[in-house]
C-alpha cells in the first residue's frame, strides 16, 4: 500500500490491540522516528506508536473497539508531513523511480548476455539488490515467504551463472509493481477529481444586514438566506418566507413541495420559486472532507478478498516448493535438478496477475466512464444477484413531460388546453411549466394566446386574463379551493390519471374547468434495455425503491418489467429494506443518485451512484458513473464478471503450468535454464493476459444467441 508520506506500508503481524508494520518513506519526507511517532499518535484509537527507522519497523498500540489494523493503515497512509499535502512532483518522482527500476532491469535482461562473463554477475546482482533486500527483511520478520523464494531462485541462478533466469525474474517483478502502482495512481486521480470539495458563497443575515460570505464561514445559528435558483447550503429550520423546494435529491419526489416557517429543510435541495430565511443547524464541509479522505484512502489500501487469498495461497505454496527441492535432492543427489525446481514457483503469477487484472480493469472502466473505487468493489459487484434502483434521477431523468391533454366539453380542443396553459406558463421557470411549454411547441398547431400580466402564486400556480376572462393554471387546491372552480364533474377522469401515477395540472378559464394535463417523469431511453441486460448477465431479482407515490412507482415498474417496487419510503427506510433483503441472503447492488440514497449506497454489498447525483451519494458509493448513461450500470456488471472469469482462468493456468514445470524439473526433464524460461515465460504470458484481458467484454453474435432472456414478471408492490 502506498500513501503520501510512506511509499509502502505492509502489515507483518498483529495481536489484539497491537500491530507491527514494515514501512518505507518517500524520498524527501521526514525519516526520523520522532516525526513519524508524533504524526501517528493523534490518530483516532492510537494509544502509542514506536518507529524504528533502521529496521523500517512501526509498532502501534491501539484500542480494538475503536479502530482495526486495516483502517489504521489507511489513516497512516493518508498522513503527510506536518499535515500538509505533498506536491504532485513527489508522485512524479516516485513513478519515475519505479519506471527507472523497470528500465534498468529490462536493460540488464537485454544486454546482459552480450557482456563479458566478468561483468554479467555484478550487473545481475545489482538489478536484484531491491529484491534481495526485501527478502532479507521478510525472512527476519516472517520467516520463509514467497519473497524469500524469489530471492533464493535469483541467488541460485546468479550462483550458477544463469544470469538470464536471474535477470528475467528481476525484470518481471519490477514490471509488475510498476504496472500495479501506476494503474492504481490513475484510478486515484480520477477519484480525486470527481470528489473535489465544492466551494461557494452564501448569503447570511447578521445584525439585520444581509452579507455574502464564504460557505466555509457559515456558523451554527446563522440566519441563511436562500432565494429562487439557490441550492440550500445548510440543514435547518425555516424562520420566515415561503418557497417551492425541489427535494428530489432527498426524497425522490419529482414534484416540488412548499416550505414555510417551522418546516425543516436540507442541504442540496433547490429553491425553484420563493425565498427562505433558514436557521442553520448543521453547517460546514468537514463531514464531506472527511468522507473524501476516507474514500481516497480506501482506493489506495483496500484489497479484495481474491487478492488477499492469492497472496496467502502463494505464501502457503512456498514450503511445498522448498520441500520438493529437498525431496529431489534426497532421491537424486542431482544439484541441477534442485536448481531447476527452485527456478519455478507460483508466487509471481499468483501475486502479480490478480492485482494487475483488478487495477487494469479499474483503469479501463474509468476510460469507459465508470469509476470503480477499489478492487473490493469490483469483486463485490461480480457477486451481486439482486439489483435495487432508486427511481427519480436513476430510472428516470427527473424531467417531466406532458403525456395527456384532456379537454372537458366541446368548446375547447386538447390542443387549445395545452396552448392556453403554455401561454401563461411560459414566463414561469418551473419543471411543470417548462414541460407544458415544451408540449405546446411539439403540437401540430402551437398557438400563443395574448394575455395580461401573469400573477405567480408560490406553490399553487399562475393566473392571468385572456380575452377578458380569468385563466388559472395550477394544483387542484389552487383551482378548487382558492378559485372556487368545481372539479367534481370530472372526478372519474381525474382519478384514472392519478391511478396511472400522473402529476395533474388543472386549467380553469372563465370560472370553469376546461381541461387537465397529465405529466410524468421521462423514463431513461435505455432503462428497459439495461434492466433486460442485467437479467441476461445473471441478476436474479430487480427492485425499485422510491419516496414517490405508489401510483407513479407502479406505472414505472410495469413499464420496465421490474420484479418488485416499494414506494413512499423515507431515506432510513431504504436502508432498512436493504438490510431485510440482505438478511434473506440477497447480495445487493444498489443504484441511486440522491442524498437520501447515501445510507442505502453505504449499506449495500456494492453501491453505484449516477453521474449527476448528489455529492454525498457519489461519496458513499463504491462505483460512480462518470457520464449520464444508464447503460453503464450493465457495463459495470459485465466488466466485473469478465474480470472474475479472467482471474479464475489465470489461477488455473498458473496452477497447471507451474505444477507441470515443477514436476518436469524434479524428474530431470528440464534444465535450470529451460525451467526458468518456461516459468518466467508463462508468468509473463499470464501477466500480459491479465493486463490485456481486463476491460469491457466484447459482445459477439454467438454469445448473444445463447442468451435466453427471462420473461419479465409483473411487479409486486410492498408499500
Amino acid at each position: 500500500m502506498e500513501g503520501a508520506w510512506f511509499v509502502r506500508l505492509r502489515m507483518l503481524h498483529h495481536t489484539p490491540g497491537r500491530v507491527r508494520y514494515r514501512y518505507r518513506c518517500r524520498a524527501g519526507t521526514p525519516l526520523d522516528a520522532h516525526s513519524i511517532e508524533h504524526e501517528i499518535a493523534p490518530l483516532k484509537g492510537v494509544l502509542q506508536a514506536r518507529a524504528n527507522p533502521a529496521a523500517r519497523s512501526l509498532v502501534v498500540e491501539f484500542e480494538p473497539g475503536v479502530v482495526d489494523p486495516d483502517r489504521l493503515a489507511a489513516a497512516i497512509l493518508a498522513l503527510s508531513p506536518a499535515g500538509l499535502p505533498l506536491p504532485a512532483a513527489n508522485h512524479r518522482h516516485s513513478e519515475a523511480a519505479r519506471l527507472g527500476a523497470v528500465a534498468m532491469s529490462g536493460a540488464t535482461l537485454l544486454v546482459g548476455r552480450s557482456l563479458q562473463p566478468g561483468l554479467q554477475a555484478p550487473l545481475a546482482f545489482g538489478a536484484a539488490v531491491p529484491l534481495l533486500g526485501e527478502a532479507v527483511d521478510d525472512f527476519l520478520e516472517k520467516g520463509i515467504t514467497s519473497h524469500v523464494l524469489e530471492a533464493l531462485a535469483v541467488g541460485i541462478s546468479i550462483g550458477r551463472s544463469d544470469f538470464l533466469a536471474a535477470n528475467t525474474t528481476s525484470f518481471l517483478l519490477a514490471l509488475g509493481e510498476y504496472l500495479e502502482e501506476s494503474i492504481e495512481h490513475r484510478s486515484d486521480e480520477l477519484l480525486k477529481h470527481l470528489l473535489r470539495s465544492p466551494g461557494g458563497e452564501v448569503w447570511v443575515e447578521r445584525n439585520g444586514v444581509e452579507t455574502l460570505i464564504d460557505a466555509a464561514e457559515v456558523q451554527v445559528g446563522d440566519s441563511v438566506i436562500a432565494a429562487t435558483g439557490t441550492v440550500i447550503p445548510v440543514d435547518g429550520t425555516v424562520l420566515g418566507g415561503e418557497a417551492l423546494v425541489n427535494e428530489a435529491t432527498m426524497t425522490g419526489e419529482s414534484v416540488p413541495v412548499v416550505r414555510r416557517r417551522g418546516d425543516r429543510v436540507l442541504s442540496a435541495t433547490l429553491i425553484e420559486e420563493g425565498r427562505l430565511c433558514i436557521y442553520a443547524e448543521r453547517v460546514g464541509r468537514q463531514a464531506a472532507a472527511a468522507r473524501i479522505a476516507d474514500f481516497v484512502e480506501q482506493s489506495l489500501s483496500v484489497k479484495s478478498e481474491t487478492q488477499l487469498e492469492a497472496a496467502r495461497q502463494a505464501d502457503r505454496l512456498v514450503p511445498m516448493v522448498l520441500g520438493l527441492a529437498g525431496l529431489t535432492w534426497l532421491l537424486s543427489s542431482d544439484g541441477q535438478r534442485v536448481a531447476a525446481v527452485l527456478q519455478a514457483d507460483y508466487s509471481c503469477a499468483l501475486k502479480l496477475a490478480t492485482p494487475v487484472a483488478f487495477k487494469a480493469a479499474m483503469y479501463r472502466a474509468g476510460q469507459s466512464a465508470i469509476l470503480i473505487k477499489s478492487a473490493k468493489a469490483l469483486e463485490h459487484l461480480a457477486r451481486a444477484d439482486t439489483f435495487v434502483f432508486d427511481k427519480t434521477g436513476t430510472l428516470t431523468t427527473g424531467v417531466l413531460q406532458v403525456t395527456d391533454s384532456i379537454a372537458f366539453g366541446a368548446a375547447y380542443s386538447a390542443e387549445d388546453v395545452t396552448n392556453l396553459a403554455a401561454s401563461v406558463e411560459e414566463h414561469y421557470f418551473h419543471p411543470v411549466a417548462e414541460a407544458v411549454v415544451a408540449a405546446s411547441q411539439r403540437l401540430d398547431h402551437p398557438h400563443h394566446f395574448a394575455h395580461q400580466a401573469v400573477q405567480f402564486v408560490v406553490a399553487h400556480g399562475v393566473a392571468s386574463v385572456i380575452d377578458g376572462k380569468r385563466i388559472v393554471v395550477g394544483s387542484r387546491h389552487f383551482v378548487e379551493d382558492d378559485e372556487g372552480i368545481s372539479v367534481a364533474a370530472h372526478a372519474e377522469v381525474i382519478e384514472r390519471l392519478r391511478g396511472e401515477g400522473k402529476t395533474l395540472l388543472y386549467i380553469g378559464f372563465g370560472g370553469e374547468l376546461i381541461g387537465v394535463l397529465g405529466l410524468t417523469e421521462q423514463v431513461r431511453d435505455n432503462a428497459a434495455q439495461t434492466v433486460a441486460r442485467l437479467r441476461e448477465l445473471g441478476a436474479r431479482r430487480i427492485l425499485m425503491l422510491t419516496g414517490d407515490q405508489p401510483e407513479r412507482a407502479r406505472a414505472l415498474a410495469e413499464e420496465l418489467g421490474l420484479d418488485e417496487f416499494r414506494a413512499g419510503l423515507l431515506p432510513e427506510q431504504k436502508a432498512e429494506v436493504l438490510q431485510q433483503l440482505a438478511a434473506e441472503g440477497a447480495r445487493i447492488a444498489f443504484v441511486g443518485d440522491g442524498v437520501n440514497d447515501a445510507p442505502a449506497l453505504s449499506g449495500a454489498l456494492v453501491g453505484i451512484a449516477m453521474h449527476h447525483g448528489a455529492d454525498i451519494a457519489r461519496l458513499a458509493a463504491d462505483i460512480t458513473l462518470l457520464e449520464d448513461d444508464f447503460s453503464r450500470v450493465a457495463d459495470a456488471l459485465a466488466l466485473a464478471l469478465a474480470t472474475r472469469r479472467l482471474i479464475d482462468g489465470n489461477f488455473k493456468l498458473t496452477a497447471g503450468l507451474n505444477t507441470s514445470i515443477l514436476g518436469a524439473a524434479a524428474f530431470g526433464l528440464l534444465t535450470p535454464v529451460a525451467a526458468s524460461m518456461l516459468h518466467n515465460g508463462s508468468t509473463l504470458a499470464i501477466l500480459l493476459r491479465a493486463l490485456a484481458g481486463a476491460g469491457l467484454p466484447r459482445e459477439n453474435g454467438g454469445r448473444a444467441k445463447r442468451r435466453a432472456a427471462r420473461p419479465a414478471p409483473s411487479p409486486r408492490a410492498t408499500d
